[in-house]
């Protein structure tokens, strides 16, 4: 068990810097859901004692990574001056969550939280000390054409970027508009539609509750940018039932490049942490075009590996899962 106290400290985390600091007389809604009242709870005590009016919003769990709210929800998020969605599946890629922003709502997406992501962590880092070598990484998506992702267990992926602009995932709110998902520090970019070819090989996790940390590779085979089979073993069978069962074909698009750029998070099974690691990368597939991306889909579900390399036009970004920038990429 975790004392309250130290639950109460990450909770502040969460409100004071990465939500950019809340501030007296500001609407705070929190959208939860019931799997997570007690994080609601925390952020709703917090942002009280700095004066704010708070809304807690509670919805039945969603079915999957994106999906909306129900419209009651939605219309308290688009008159919020800051969002805080400690819920089951996240909503960091839904319609709603991209309206609020453009409403200049600042929003801190908090999906899958459990009570030791408040204690110890990702949490822990210096979000704002990181954002340089965040910009860094997505200057060097947003200016390359094509990437290559290998790994030691056989990752063989190839994929065109041009005229995309990477996302940059700081882990807090630097102003209004802004969509944070502590403690995930990463850049991201959607590849362009139909370019991604080869082999993909999680190890590391997969960002739904029915798998979460991975004890076997899954092997997944891409074609023309889209997933055209998935190998065997009892964790590649889940995700092909949950594949399926979406019944929307675009959940098998090549969404999303995306690098962990925390070094406090550590692989765990817990989305944020897993997606924010340092060096980790990892291949999300469904929907992106909340993100930069076309592709409208009824999930998105991140494919998370270890000991990456990742080529950008050629030259080197990460190498056998380590950092590697170098001047000449950015200038």
């Amino acid at each position: 068990m975790f004392h309250h106290t130290e639950l109460m400290r990450g909770a502040a985390i969460l409100v004071d810097k990465c939500a950019g600091g809340v501030k007296e007389g500001e609407n705070v809604v929190i959208v939860t859901d019931t799997g997570k009242l007690w994080l609601a709870d925390l952020l709703a005590r917090v942002a009280f004692e700095r004066g704010c009016e708070v809304v807690v919003c509670v919805m039945t769990p969603r079915r999957a990574h994106g999906e909306d709210p129900p419209t009651p929800i939605v219309s308290a998020m688009l008159s919020a001056d800051v969002i805080f969605a400690p819920t089951t599946f996240s909503l960091t890629r839904a319609e709603s969550t991209k309206k609020a922003a453009e409403n200049r709502a600042r929003v801190v997406s908090l999906p899958a939280y459990e009570p030791s992501m408040l204690i110890s962590g990702g949490l822990q880092a210096d979000f704002k000390a990181q954002s340089e070598m965040v910009d860094k990484v997505a200057t060097i998506l947003d200016r390359g054409k094509t990437a290559l992702l290998t790994t030691t267990l056989g990752t063989n992926l190839t994929m065109e970027l041009g005229g995309r602009r990477a996302n940059r995932g700081d882990g807090f709110c630097a102003s209004p508009g802004t969509i944070s998902g502590p403690p995930n520090i990463e850049a991201n970019i959607s590849p362009l539609e139909g370019t991604a070819q080869g082999t993909i090989v999680a190890d590391l996790s997969i960002t739904i509750p029915e798998i979460g940390l991975l004890s076997e590779p899954v092997r997944l085979t891409v074609k023309d940018g889209f997933v055209e089979d998935i190998g065997n073993g009892m964790k590649a069978k889940i995700l092909k039932k949950v594949l399926k069962d979406a019944k929307d074909p675009n959940v098998y698009n090549i969404a999303e490049l995306g690098i962990g750029l925390n070094p406090e998070a550590k692989v765990c099974g817990m989305m944020l942490e897993d997606e924010g690691a340092m060096g980790a990368v990892h291949i999300g597939l469904g929907d992106n075009h909340t993100s930069g991306g076309k592709t409208k889909a009824a999930m998105h579900i991140d494919l998370i590996m270890s000991d990456a390399t990742l080529r950008i036009d050629g030259k080197t970004v990460i190498k056998d899962g380590r950092m590697h920038i170098r001047t000449d990429l950015i200038v």
